[in-house]
């Protein structure tokens, strides 16, 4: 396995390799790897000659008052995590190689970004947008791996792909949970035992929309509130949205009648958890 942290390292040995006619797998991450981040590296093997991994926490995706200086890193073990899934080429570049100190050029979407978390973020998805553009002309994949989990975020990027027309193929990659049900984050390390034990509260109201669903609720503004008890109940728990929203366009609908992503973010302590499912009546 290769570590390579020049971006001008990277684009030269990838751009060979594709007149080689080799197929590039891509997962990207900002590290501290997860069993998620394992099973998307898994989902491209099998898909590629050769896969590579980006390790990279993008500043330019941090709002001033979030978690870039404590967002957890451990290069080491995520060396050895990777190895150990056959990646051929680890990415790990610095910021101040990715971005000039001039750099005044951005991949802004404004169709899909303004709500959910993009409400909450603002300038976010530009910055992930922008990061994601440069890394797959770095990378130059042939197809690229992305998590159900950031579910906004997905499909921000198949957009991105689509509207600017990058040669890649995005593939999902289902969540990945805990066997008791909490959605695998790099962010869980910053939850106490108790908020750990209380962050179950967001697959329980998850699971608690499917089946009032079942029962032939579809009234979102019924479905919203029996969420919100439910979470309500939760010591700590702090709800930041509790979203539905139609699967393609993440327009807000107003009752169940296609596939509807409900995607929920919910504060334990000062750590922000999403989680998303798609409900289909």
């Amino acid at each position: 396995m290769d570590i390579i942290k020049s971006p001008e390292e990277m684009q030269r040995l990838a751009l060979f390799l594709k007149r080689s006619g080799k197929t590039i797998g891509f997962v990207p991450t900002m590290g501290f790897l997860h069993e998620g981040h394992l099973s998307l590296m898994r989902a491209a093997r099998g898909r590629c000659d050769l896969l590579v991994t980006s390790i990279f926490v993008n500043p330019t995706q941090f709002g001033p008052n979030e978690d870039l200086a404590a967002y957890p890193r451990d290069f080491e073990r995520d060396e050895a995590l990777c190895e150990g899934e056959g990646v051929d080429i680890v990415f790990y570049p610095e910021p101040a190689s990715m971005y000039a100190a001039d750099a005044s050029v951005w991949v802004d979407e404004q169709a899909l970004s303004g709500g959910l978390c993009g409400a909450a973020r603002p300038g976010h998805f530009r910055g992930v947008c922008t990061v994601v553009a440069k890394l797959f002309n770095l990378v130059q994949p042939d197809l690229a791996v992305f998590g159900e989990k950031d579910a906004q975020q997905l499909r921000i990027i198949e957009r991105m792909v689509r509207d600017l027309n990058f040669p890649v193929q995005i593939v999902r990659g289902p969540i990945v949970r805990e066997p008791d049900g909490l959605a695998m984050s790099s962010r869980n390390k910053y939850l106490t035992s108790l908020q750990r034990q209380n962050a179950l509260c967001l697959r329980q109201a998850l699971d608690h929309a499917a089946d009032l669903l079942e029962q032939g609720v579809s009234d979102v503004a019924v479905l919203r509130k029996g969420i919100a008890t439910l979470i309500a109940r939760v010591p700590e728990a702090e709800i930041d949205y509790i979203a539905f929203v139609d699967d393609a366009s993440l327009a807000p609908v107003d009752a169940v009648e296609g596939s509807t992503l409900v995607a929920l973010a919910v504060k334990f302590g000062s750590t922000r958890l999403i989680d998303n499912a798609v409900l289909v009546p």
